[in-house]
């Protein structure tokens, strides 16, 4: 990708900053329903209208098409499974995928750069960007995730223990041990579920076994 030479002076509804949440959301959007992954950006309009309403962008859906290029869309959809695959390996204790680690490192390099720009006055601060907005845009939704490996919160990435859940989520407790993405949905049932399994087997090993029948 080639720097885009105009630099820019932030201003109050220029700059986005993107939160572990946000990401997290993202990341979120393919989820599982009934046993199958359903992926929620089924077109490039649902992957737009999700990053203005979460703001991380504020161009319209056409102009980000315009400037997205070829195939958009699985732009969108590359870095996102890319990350969750950087989610996932952290929250197993395993190795990343190199394919995904090397998607989400072009990702994070299309981020924006502080620039000092010279002013009639002086100097102030700008910044300018590399690749287009949809590029800044997967690039801040990477930057949360980079920040907590950096920070060595990788092991805050979590994914729900609910086997029909498996949402990834962030653990902000104090005691860093959460299980599960919601206590008082999926946390509930798997207590509940857990419980009904107890009882089963207590009930089992409670009733009289059969007496055999006499040899003949």
């Amino acid at each position: 990708m080639t720097a885009i030479t105009s630099v820019h002076r932030p201003s109050g509804d220029h700059h986005h900053d993107t939160s572990i949440d946000d990401t997290v959301a993202f990341l979120n959007t393919v989820e599982l329903e009934s046993g199958s992954l359903v992926d929620h950006f089924a077109t490039f309009e649902d992957a737009a209208r999700w990053l203005k309403e979460h703001e991380v962008v504020h161009e319209s859906i056409s102009s980000l098409r315009r400037s997205g290029a070829t195939d958009a869309l699985g732009r969108v959809r590359t870095v996102r499974d890319a990350l969750r695959e950087v989610a996932h390996a952290v929250a197993e204790d395993r190795p990343a995928d190199p394919k995904a680690l090397a998607e989400v490192n072009r990702a994070i390099q299309a981020r924006e750069r502080v620039e000092l720009v010279p002013e009639p006055d002086g100097v102030s601060i700008g910044h300018s960007h590399v690749g287009d907005p949809l590029d800044d845009a997967l690039a801040r939704l990477a930057d949360p995730i980079v920040d907590e490996i950096r920070n060595g919160r990788a092991d805050r990435l979590r994914i729900c223990d609910n086997d029909t859940c498996r949402w990834i989520f962030y653990d902000e407790s104090r005691a860093g041990r959460r299980r599960w993405c919601d206590m008082a949905s999926c946390g509930n049932r798997a207590k509940a579920a857990r419980h009904r399994a107890r009882l089963k087997a207590a009930d089992s090993s409670a009733k009289p076994k059969p007496a055999r029948s006499p040899a003949h």
